[in-house]
């Protein structure tokens, strides 16, 4: 054989190989969960989900990203809503940062199955989210500009090291020009549900998060029970470990669905048990 059909055969096999992994990863045709709708945090607008995105809509899910205004609890809470409203079918929804809180109370919606906070908060119905960080220190690196206005940013010279220590030198330059401010009012708004009381939750920890003490981004996932997926990574994970994401919340989708499964079975043979 000669060298040029070497080379062909081998393109051949790599290309066959790949479309064989990327066909093993689709969502079977009969799993009921196929919506994800996709909740950002402070500081930040929807658009570093991309990389997320395109993983999970690959796999032949149905993707949603929202676009909180960072008004208030209830303003991003209203948003996430209406996005929910439009899914045609159940849903895992995915918050990050902030978004954790929106999602808290935002995920009692009946569209939703499960919950994945990605370096998120997660406080309890009747919490506030400023009390998340009673007893814990926020790292030096994360240092923010509150206006006169209540309007919290991401001081631009800490930018890169406080939130997106991992990610390229364009990539966090955009991340910092196009950060989205938070009214800072939003973090005493008192929860009236607590959305992981009800629902299987999961977990993404960056282990190099610098706008989270560590301890408290464990603790957070230990009282709501979450299944915990540690990454090296800065606070921007959403953004740098598209991959780690996409696929906890594939997991996150399959386990409800093997959860739901497994409590319909039990319910069937409580009944045929009773007659």
């Amino acid at each position: 054989m000669s060298t040029t059909s070497i080379l062909a055969a081998t393109a051949a096999a790599v290309a066959l190989a790949a479309a064989s992994a990327e066909a093993a990863d689709r969502i079977p045709d009969t799993q009921q969960i196929r919506n994800v709708v996709l909740v950002h945090g402070a500081f930040a607008d929807g658009s570093g989900w991309r990389g997320v995105y395109d993983r999970l809509t690959a796999r032949g899910y149905r993707v949603t990203i929202v676009q909180n205004p960072l008004t208030s609890l209830a303003d991003d809470v209203a948003a996430t809503k209406r996005a929910l409203d439009r899914q045609d079918g159940p849903a895992v929804l995915v918050g990050h940062s902030w978004g954790g809180t929106v999602i808290t109370e935002a995920g009692v919606h009946p569209q939703v199955r499960s919950l994945v906070y990605v370096s998120a908060l997660s406080p309890d119905a009747g919490e506030t989210t400023a009390q998340q960080y009673d007893g814990f220190t926020t790292p030096p690196e994360f240092v923010l500009d509150i206006g006169a206005d209540g309007f919290g940013f991401i001081r631009p010279d800490a930018f890169a090291a406080g939130f997106a220590a991992d990610a390229g030198a364009a990539d966090a330059a955009f991340l910092r020009d196009s950060q989205v401010p938070i009214a800072m009012a939003s973090f005493a708004t008192t929860l009236t549900n607590a959305a992981w009381r009800q629902k299987p939750s999961w977990a993404v920890i960056a282990t190099d998060d610098k706008a989270f003490d560590q301890k408290m981004l464990h603790g957070m996932a230990e009282k709501i029970g979450a299944r915990v997926t540690e990454v090296a990574a800065s606070h921007a994970v959403f953004m740098t470990q598209p991959d780690v994401v996409a696929g906890v919340i594939d997991e996150a989708a399959r386990g409800a669905e093997d959860a739901a499964r497994g409590a319909e079975d039990a319910a069937r043979g409580t009944g045929a048990a009773a007659r």
